[in-house]
């Protein structure tokens, strides 16, 4: 059963105690697709509800196997003015090809066509391999709203590719692997003229070592390698 009377403390805590005034809702640690659309409907709210005045973006994952309730949730996300929504990859009848897996992300995201969309990269839970470098081609065409990726995978190369093509439409990267995040952050500074919209981290370490990554951020932009990659290992640890 979820517990929604502890959500404004954990808000208060995150941006007090971490310095974190962003949230990804019903993602992987959430267990979003381990919980019902009346309890992800539930959480989305309470976190919009709680959020408001004190966090800066609620985004909130509607992705689900049923195509139907993925546009549920994505209307609903709508009407409780979710600052953005994500859909993972359908993982159990894949997309083979780049073609399926846009048709099904733009059947979710035209259900809130005012809000901002992300596509919720994580192939080592989805087995859904097709490269968001490839998927980013026209995106804009088939979806209006789509504003970037959260990438949960470790093929820095995929992700260097996007970051050096994407001087144009300007996307967003939120990167998702706590473990390899320092050599992400690299990647912005060495490929992009400014982390600023290129990228950020979205981990699921933040919610208790949110203060000290954003320390490696800052040492990053510094830059001071030293003191990142001394944050990083310790972030791993």
């Amino acid at each position: 059963q979820i517990n929604l009377s502890v959500i404004r403390q954990y808000v208060d805590y995150l941006v007090s105690e971490q310095n974190v005034k962003n949230v990804f809702v019903n993602g992987t640690t959430g267990e979003g697709l381990s919980l019902s659309i009346q309890e992800r409907k539930q959480l989305a709210e309470e976190w919009v509800r709680q959020g408001k005045d004190k966090l800066d973006h609620v985004i909130v994952h509607v992705g689900a196997l049923s195509l139907p309730e993925s546009q549920e949730l994505a209307r609903h996300a709508a009407s409780i003015g979710a600052s953005a929504i994500a859909v993972i990859a359908p993982f159990f009848f894949k997309p083979m090809n780049k073609d399926e897996l846009v048709a099904f992300l733009q059947k979710v995201a035209s259900e809130a066509p005012a809000v901002p969309f992300y596509y919720y990269h994580i192939p080592p839970l989805t087995g859904v391999k097709i490269r968001v470098e490839e998927l980013l081609d026209g995106i804009k065409e088939r979806i209006p709203t789509f504003q970037g990726v959260k990438f949960s995978d470790t093929d820095l190369l995929d992700l260097a590719q996007c970051i050096n093509k994407n001087e144009r439409e300007q996307f967003a990267f939120l990167y998702g692997v706590d473990e390899v995040s320092g050599l992400s952050v690299l990647l912005w500074h060495s490929l992009a003229s400014a982390l600023g919209k290129q990228g950020t981290l979205d981990v699921h370490t933040y919610n208790y070592l949110g203060r000290k990554t954003n320390l490696m951020l800052q040492a990053f932009a510094k830059p001071d390698l030293a003191v990142a990659r001394k944050y990083q290992v310790r972030c791993g640890q």
